[in-house]
């Protein structure tokens, strides 16, 4: 385990933009989730999801361009392409958004702005995956999205990305419920196996895993932002199969429905903990889950950071993370190099 912050006394420690910001989006999202399950989306809500365009002119040292997969479910991605001098082979991310299964988009601002910022300091292309949204989709739906996703880049990559782009050396990373489609789909990559796509590792940070079971930090952890019991057990209602609990396998993936895992090539994978987030125990039991099922875990801690704490430049914290990614892919890249 390792922290990039180690304070004698945790004290959640946010920006007033930040603080600002974090209360108009949980305003929005209790807002939108009806208590009958449903969501208001469209009309006024569509103001608080600012979208941004793709950008084929670099920006910041950053292209972006989309790519349809499936429009009759409006499966696509967003490729932003880092404009590195010297031509060098680069890894690719295949990243998957937060917003409980419920909320954003690879055009989001927010996230636009996150794979952005991942493929100009990490130097890799970085593809963004557009996924259907719970309730209006339960599981596998998202899931189902990232496979043929990643099957249609594996069957169609050389019309998608530049020849200096290494499918070898792919990472599938997601934050949230993005962190949690991410193992998901890894566990069904490496059960079937692609021809051009080999994964690298997965980075998962703070992923969206539950259980029946109320945890220590879920009891103990409240009024932080962003996260709460009650908003996370209606995200689960949302997107798990009607009838079912939260010991579903697509929720508690390390509990009594676990996949066995220990016969796959399942990749090394990176474990972003916070302090203030809820959901750390569960988080904590994935990363040794991992490592009980013979597969290397690195758990990262920030004692003093909230849930999606990286979303936001403005927190010291948030470049430190993209640093430690960039380090793990780095990483990886150089063991399977050697």
């Amino acid at each position: 385990m390792a922290s990039d912050n180690q304070p004698t006394n945790h004290k959640l420690s946010i920006p007033l933009k930040t603080r600002f910001t974090l209360a108009l989006i949980s305003t929005f999202s209790d807002t939108a989730q009806r208590p009958d399950g449903s969501v208001l989306r469209g009309g006024f809500f569509r103001f608080f999801d600012f979208r941004s365009p793709p950008n084929p002119r670099p920006f910041n040292g950053v292209s972006s361009s989309d790519f349809s997969v499936d429009p009759s479910r409006d499966l696509w991605f967003r490729v932003f392409t880092p404009h590195a001098a010297d031509g060098r082979s680069l890894p690719v991310v295949v990243f998957f958004h937060g917003g409980g299964f419920v909320f954003l988009r690879p055009d989001s601002v927010t996230y636009d702005r996150v794979c952005r910022r991942l493929a100009r300091k990490i130097q890799a292309y970085v593809i963004s995956i557009n996924y259907r949204h719970a309730p209006e989709h339960r599981y596998p739906a998202q899931y189902d999205d990232g496979f043929d996703a990643l099957k249609f880049l594996d069957d169609n990559h050389a019309t998608i990305l530049p020849h200096n782009a290494d499918l070898k050396k792919c990472f599938l990373a997601g934050d949230s419920a993005g962190g949690n489609i991410a193992h998901n789909v890894a566990v069904r990559v490496c059960s079937v196996g692609f021809r051009a796509v080999k994964l690298a590792g997965i980075v998962a940070i703070q992923p969206f895993f539950g259980g029946e079971e109320r945890t220590e930090a879920e009891e103990r952890v409240v009024g932080a932002p962003l996260v709460s019991v009650p908003r996370t057990d209606w995200c689960w209602r949302a997107v798990l199969p009607e009838g079912t609990n939260r010991d579903h396998v697509a929720a508690n993936v390390s509990g009594p429905n676990a996949v066995d895992i220990s016969g796959l090539d399942f990749p090394a994978t990176m474990v972003v903990v916070a302090g203030f987030d809820p959901l750390q125990d569960w988080q904590r039991r994935y990363s040794e889950w991992l490592k009980k099922s013979g597969k290397k875990a690195e758990l990262i801690e920030y004692p003093n950071m909230f849930h999606a704490f990286y979303i936001f430049p403005e927190v010291p914290e948030s470049e430190k993370l993209i640093m430690r990614i960039k380090n793990f892919v780095d990483d990886r890249v150089a063991s399977l190099s050697a």
